[in-house]
């Protein structure tokens, strides 16, 4: 009887775990990939010529500030044991910032930068925190599939976030529907806000010795320079580490380009895309629960090699693409690689990272996630300026093909 109830509150555990991925999606959807981003572009940015600059400018500095100082909370979050209330607070920042954006309008640009940076911020810090618990609520054995479960819950909350929005966005940026588009801000944050909650409730966190009385920035630094020092002892985990950088940075940059790219360079109407995101949620659902279970059995690296070779023919699709309902189908060949790059690659940063460190080097996962990101846009943006889109996009092909290479060389086995 006792097995039996700690089972059931173990999936109690996990479940509410789960549930964060579902409602921080709500903002991932709306403000970072199909709404907020053309709203900037278009109506903030009255359709200037600099929009995509200012808005990958924004999008960059708040990666940069995530990025350092993301090892920092990891390691304050170990130091203690209290990961619950610095996610509280990020994710508090988050919700603040996005429906501060029920605010902005046409020529309000310095505004919809900022507020951008922050509620980023808040979401990519709170993600330290919340991929740390991922040791706590289950085993190594179950690393893969109950990662792939969250962010299988994550797409089918931007599913229900997609198709809520999707009549408010029915008539585009026209001027009587600004106030409809303003409105899906508030649903990403009252969202976000709604389905976070049982996390902070219900999910039990491991308590070790809390000392208040010490600067805690101060002890965040010296763990953080303590890590790097023995990194010699943890080369396996940096070579994983730096291929991360390089393909994760890839598939950022593919992110938040997708919905200009198929705006400007196939022309889709914004319900169109609204409907090509719904594909690509709806198949990384898929991706993330069947790589989940593949990785289990077959390993994280093959799972992540055959993850990122998809990824490469997907590039090479889209750099021919003419056809909107062709890139329908590419969409949903890009949902199946999100999925399982996404969920597996924390479930072997999971594996092959010392116990007593899972915090603090998730910080530095986090960080090269991060880091990543600052680069990657702008290269996309340089060179879609300077030559095409398209060729753009060969670019973020070779950045995938330098990562593969490198993950080749990872060790799959625990430390």
């Amino acid at each position: 009887m006792l097995n039996q109830v700690s089972a059931s509150d173990k999936k109690i555990q996990i479940f509410v775990w789960t549930l964060f991925d579902l409602a921080n999606t709500a903002f991932y959807v709306i403000i970072l990939t199909v709404g907020y981003p053309l709203y900037f572009k278009e109506i903030i940015n009255n359709g200037n010529r600099n929009g995509d600059f200012l808005w990958g400018l924004a999008f960059s500095i708040s990666m940069l500030i995530v990025a350092i100082i993301s090892p920092f909370l990891g390691a304050i979050a170990d130091y203690t044991s209290n990961k619950k209330k610095f996610l509280l607070i990020l994710t508090l920042l988050c919700i603040f910032a996005t429906s501060i954006l029920f605010y902005t309008g046409p020529g309000t640009i310095l505004l919809g930068m900022i507020l951008l940076i922050l509620a980023n911020i808040g979401f990519e810090g709170g993600l330290v925190f919340y991929d740390a618990f991922l040791p706590e609520i289950t085993t190594e054995r179950s690393y893969g599939r109950v990662s792939g479960y969250g962010f299988a819950m994550g797409y089918i909350g931007s599913l229900i976030t997609l198709l809520i929005v999707l009549p408010l966005y029915s008539k585009g940026f026209v001027a009587d529907n600004l106030q409809n588009i303003r409105i899906t801000f508030l649903i990403a944050a009252s969202f976000f806000l709604i389905f976070a909650l049982p996390l902070f409730l219900f999910l039990k966190e491991k308590k070790g010795n809390i000392h208040l009385n010490f600067n805690l920035m101060k002890i965040g630094y010296q763990r953080v320079t303590t890590t790097f020092k023995q990194f010699n002892k943890y080369k396996n985990i940096g070579k994983f580490l730096l291929s991360y950088f390089l393909y994760i940075d890839a598939i950022n940059t593919i992110i938040i380009f997708s919905s200009i790219f198929a705006r400007e360079s196939l022309n889709f109407e914004l319900t169109e895309i609204i409907i090509l995101f719904s594909i690509v949620q709806s198949s990384a659902i898929i991706g993330s629960i069947l790589f989940g279970v593949l990785s289990d059995h077959a390993g994280q690296k093959k799972t992540l090699t055959i993850t990122l070779i998809l990824w490469l023919l997907i590039i090479m699709l889209s750099y021919f693409v003419q056809s909107k309902d062709f890139f329908y189908l590419i969409g949903g060949l890009a949902g199946l690689a999100l999925g399982s790059s996404q969920s597996t690659s924390r479930s072997l940063m999971s594996k092959i990272t010392p116990e007593d460190k899972k915090t603090e080097f998730f910080g530095f996962y986090s960080f090269f996630g991060k880091a990543s990101a600052i680069i990657g846009p702008l290269i996309f943006g340089f060179v879609s300026s300077a030559i095409s889109q398209r060729t753009a996009i060969l670019t973020i092909g070779l950045i995938i093909l330098a990562g593969l290479f490198l993950l080749q060389r990872v060790e799959e086995k625990r430390f």
